[in-house]
């Protein structure tokens, strides 16, 4: 094993803060970190038996499956997620001719909803950059917001045009380790919130919630807001504008009604 020492030292010290401990398969700076069953605390029995369902009739079908986003970043916390994300290389349609029970939602964004009574499964094809001219899909973008964004890629490129860092960590059903392409381990055991990219004003710009997830997500997870990310939610409000108004009212329930409403307003109005 090629081991990287300062990513090495981090997971170690990660783990040693939640009690376990890690061996690392090769990792390099073009390739991600990768964190066997034995280096980490996420486990099956604390995800979903319905998200399993799905995970693993995804990779029975010959396709990739991960959990992904706030459920794996919150049970690496040792938190309770509120739902349960998947990500895949399957289209949403290849998805839905899995699932009976599966719907199709969203034109900015088109995802798969697998219903099983009550909860809802989201399945999310993984999103590319543009980069190879024969992705599926298509993307739109205006006066440099996304507007739409169903162009297919890779696991690498999903994970990279993603928000923030502790959000870009994936749980592979196939072998049952934690992939991490953005140092979200790094920022998770830092109590840091940080953008993906070098540009946080750009990504602002290309979704405008961003900023307000930003503030949300530092509330419920107590974290810092990386300093150059939150820089411009000082000068970029105004494109919060120009957000449809029903996206908007779903991220104000989230930011309001979760149980942290005054910290979120006073973090708001700061």
């Amino acid at each position: 094993m090629n081991e990287n020492p300062a990513q090495y030292a981090t997971l170690i010290s990660f783990h040693a803060l939640r009690g376990g401990r890690s061996d690392l398969h090769e990792t390099t700076s073009d390739s991600p970190l990768v964190v066997p069953r034995n280096g980490h605390r996420l486990s099956r029995a604390d995800i979903s038996e319905n998200a399993l369902k799905v995970l693993y009739r995804l990779k029975d079908g010959g396709y990739q499956a991960y959990l992904v986003g706030g459920g794996v970043r919150d049970l690496l916390l040792g938190r309770e997620p509120k739902d349960f994300d998947v990500a895949t290389d399957a289209t949403p349609e290849q998805v839905r001719r899995l699932f009976r029970n599966c719907r199709l939602i969203g034109r900015r964004f088109r995802l798969a909803h697998v219903h099983f009574g009550r909860e809802i499964i989201e399945v999310a094809t993984f999103r590319g950059r543009g980069s190879d001219e024969n992705a599926g899909g298509e993307r739109h973008i205006q006066d440099g917001m996304i507007v739409r964004d169903n162009l297919y890629g890779t696991l690498e490129e999903d994970a990279l045009r993603r928000d923030f860092s502790v959000n870009a960590l994936y749980y592979n059903i196939a072998d049952f380790s934690v992939i991490d392409y953005a140092r979200g381990l790094d920022d998770l055991r830092a109590g840091r919130l940080r953008l993906i990219g070098e540009n946080p004003e750009e990504r602002y710009r290309e979704d405008p919630v961003r900023m307000l997830r930003a503030v949300r997500f530092a509330c419920k997870l107590g974290f810092k807001i990386d300093p150059a990310c939150e820089r411009p939610l000082f000068e970029l409000g105004h494109l919060l504008q120009d957000i449809p108004s029903a996206r908007l009212f779903e991220e104000v329930l989230k930011l309001l009604q979760t149980g942290l409403g005054l910290c979120t307003f006073e973090k708001l109005r700061h």
